[in-house]
């Protein structure tokens, strides 16, 4: 098996060489996801749905901790009410799958299987709601969606992908307006602190709101390739839904009104956004937050006296305190574990062999930095937990180093079309605000604004695409 095992971390093509093969290489030989028979459907194994489990497990007890309790609603939706909303509709129907036959009666409406579930749920908000004391209505679902997409790649953009979508309803646009922002700052406490990645967050312009909002705001990241992912939305839906769906309350003045609306969600594409940040080209480098393993314990020469005693000792003593794997298996060499390890991303590997046992210490292996360190016994626990904080902030560090490096700032238009063609990333820049400058710049160079940043930075007068007065401030890139 000698050459097998030396050319185990060769199979991954470099990110420099092809960056998407770069990126299916690791889900596959990580055995993250498999494809299924139905193009753009993809299996998420036990390795990739740990982390989304992860993920939602943190992001749950946010929303439970602001008040919001999860319900579920139906996977079906009647056609009549998806006409309702029309800017809605259009904005989602090239995307619908449709369900025309009972068995093997066709149905008398089609139904459609939910691209989001903002009229299903308006369907039956306004059948809840009656009183002003009914409110706010603070719920949300974990589910799945299904959005027939022409090009499809793992996590990233798939025809059915599990996510959560918040739904909540307001007395006020102000309060609906303090919800859209809280849940967008949970979606970035989310990405930076257990992700550790990076976001900008702002507003989308008209042109790539969701459709049927007043408003969208947005997470934006920076991937290795130099192109965007975003990574979270929250909307503001005003009162589009309530009036469209006749959903109505007696107000304090005995009066009936519409309340205001919000809608959020992010989905299993964070962690496409994880392997594109973090990965290299050993293959996944996953934060400790989300890494489904923190920890492996390696046994060396375990047939050797009190080898596997100590290996499985340490086993138990940290698996209360840490998500751990021991390998112990006895088909393969202590090089192949360490390749397999770390290319599924596992933050420190813990090796143990005859000469540690007689220093009574370890050797710690850190994924982020591919260094060794020696530890002693007695001190494990607590250099590994310190570890764990080092790791996370580092990741975090060297995403926003990457990041930073490839934000460009751009007054002039040649500027601008020479970096996305050479070397892409964010490019600030202002904007005269035109849907149809910003229609050009799409057309012309492939880049669309992801966001009006929160941050506004006075970077000149004119727009560098049209020469006309700017008043904000944007980020353009190419995006996933």
């Amino acid at each position: 098996m000698g050459k097998k095992e030396k050319q185990f971390v060769e199979e991954i093509t470099p990110m420099e060489v092809d960056f998407a093969q770069w990126y299916t290489d690791v889900i596959k030989k990580t055995d993250m996801v498999d494809y299924s028979p139905v193009k753009g459907f993809m299996v998420i194994k036990p390795y990739g749905y740990a982390i989304w489990e992860n993920i939602q497990r943190f992001m749950d007890g946010r929303f439970k901790d602001t008040g919001h309790k999860n319900c579920y609603f139906p996977l079906l939706i009647p056609e009549s009410l998806l006409q309702k909303e029309a800017e809605h509709v259009e904005g989602f129907a090239p995307e619908v799958a449709w369900v025309t036959h009972g068995g093997d009666e066709e149905l008398a409406e089609r139904l459609c299987i939910r691209p989001t579930s903002e009229t299903i749920i308006c369907s039956m908000y306004s059948k809840w709601l009656s009183s002003y004391r009914d409110l706010p209505f603070l719920y949300n679902q974990w589910c799945n969606v299904v959005r027939w997409e022409k090009s499809t790649r793992p996590f990233l953009r798939t025809s059915e992908f599990l996510w959560q979508e918040g739904h909540t309803l307001h007395e006020t646009y102000d309060e609906a307006q303090e919800e859209t922002l809280q849940m967008l700052g949970i979606y970035q406490e989310t990405a930076e602190e257990l992700l550790a990645i990076p976001v900008i967050t702002g507003q989308k312009s008209d042109r790539e709101k969701f459709a049927g909002a007043y408003a969208t705001y947005t997470m934006e990241a920076l991937m290795h390739d130099g192109k965007a992912l975003q990574a979270g939305t929250s909307h503001n839906l005003g009162q589009h839904f309530s009036k469209a769906f006749e959903i109505s309350y007696l107000d304090r003045d005995g009066t009936l009104k519409n309340p205001y609306h919000t809608s959020w969600g992010v989905s299993t594409r964070l962690i496409g956004g994880i392997i594109m940040v973090h990965g290299d080209n050993r293959g996944l480098s996953l934060p400790p937050g989300i890494a489904p393993v923190q920890a492996v314990v390696v046994p060396i020469a375990s047939h050797k006296a009190g080898v596997a005693e100590a290996a499985e000792k340490i086993y138990e003593d940290l698996r209360h305190d840490f998500r751990m794997e021991m390998d112990d298996r006895d088909q393969h060499s202590p090089g192949w574990k360490f390749n397999e390890w770390e290319m599924k991303g596992v933050p420190i590997r813990i090796e143990i062999g005859p000469r540690d046992l007689e220093n009574n210490q370890v050797v710690l292996f850190r994924r982020d930095t591919l260094e060794k360190q020696t530890c002693p016994l007695d001190q494990l626990k607590e250099t590994v937990s310190k570890l764990m904080k080092e790791i996370q902030q580092n990741l975090f560090a060297k995403a926003k180093e990457m990041r930073d490096q490839n934000t460009h700032v751009v007054t002039d238009a040649d500027t601008f079309k020479t970096i996305m063609k050479e070397r892409p990333g964010f490019v600030k820049a202002m904007w005269c605000g035109e849907e149809s400058c910003e229609l050009q710049v799409k057309e012309e160079t492939g880049a669309t604004i992801r966001c009006i940043p929160f941050e506004q930075e006075k970077l000149g007068e004119t727009c560098p695409h049209c020469g006309e007065k700017a008043e904000k401030m944007v980020y353009y890139a190419k995006a996933y």
